[in-house]
């Protein structure tokens, strides 16, 4: 019974991704002219690439900490680094239309530091994208009313799942599971982000939302407090 719900409910957060994915897609600013597009956390930049394919005259840029995805990348033509984004980030104040990250912020430890370096490096009025899961999720909700590790922490071990038999994190299931900078660190919520976000000085808030297991996805749409994933785009502005 346990293997059929898991196989259910991961079908369920594959279409989610994928929505996720589209939604990042669609609040992608309409900019002319060169963009200069940071994608932090970039993996293998196949990713990095479709974000370019909006615009003309794109220049790519990424940060991957995870050394032979960062090859890749830079194989594609993306300029990539591969400093820790806990730190002070590798870029000129100033320097990019667009940062973008997906599923990275659940990853970090200092996310102070994360929020201001985006804001550093990002030119006056342009764009941060920045898409997460969500701990107030109705499926991380359950988990803690029943006693366990919410779904979207249960990857806080190098052995893998723990806390949650339902969780799809396993040594089994994903060759990352070894790599300590994928494991969840913290999580938020569409609300508490969005606040974050504005105490450093970001506005003009967007949000999208996909995922709202175990129902059909179309109700994330209605209640983004409770969606999973949750994609939101706002802007710098100074003075």
């Amino acid at each position: 019974m346990i293997g059929l719900l898991k196989k259910y409910l991961f079908q369920l957060v594959k279409k989610a991704r994928k929505e996720n994915r589209e939604n990042i897609l669609k609040l992608l600013p309409d900019i002319e002219g060169e963009v200069s597009i940071l994608d932090l956390g970039c993996d293998d930049g196949s990713w990095t690439l479709r974000l370019g394919e909006k615009y003309a005259k794109p220049s790519l840029f990424g940060v991957e900490v995870v050394s032979k995805r960062a090859i890749e990348a830079q194989e594609k033509g993306i300029v990539t680094k591969g400093f820790d984004l806990n730190g002070k980030f590798d870029f000129e104040d100033s320097s990019f239309d667009i940062v973008h990250s997906n599923q990275v912020i659940e990853h970090l430890y200092d996310t102070d530091n994360f929020i201001s370096e985006v804001f550093r490096i990002l030119k006056p009025g342009g764009y941060f994208i920045v898409s997460t899961v969500s701990l107030s999720s109705w499926h991380n909700i359950f988990s803690l009313l029943l006693g366990f590790q919410p779904f979207d922490l249960a990857n806080i071990s190098l052995k893998g799942n723990i806390g949650n038999s339902l969780s799809f994190w396993s040594e089994t299931e994903t060759e990352n599971s070894k790599n300590k900078s994928w494991q969840h660190v913290r999580l938020f919520t569409p609300y508490s982000l969005s606040k974050f976000l504005r105490i450093y000085g970001f506005r003009d808030f967007e949000v999208l939302t996909s995922g709202y297991y175990p129902l059909p996805g179309m109700f994330a749409r209605i209640d983004k407090r409770h969606s999973h994933y949750f994609v939101i785009r706002v802007t710098k502005y100074e003075g």
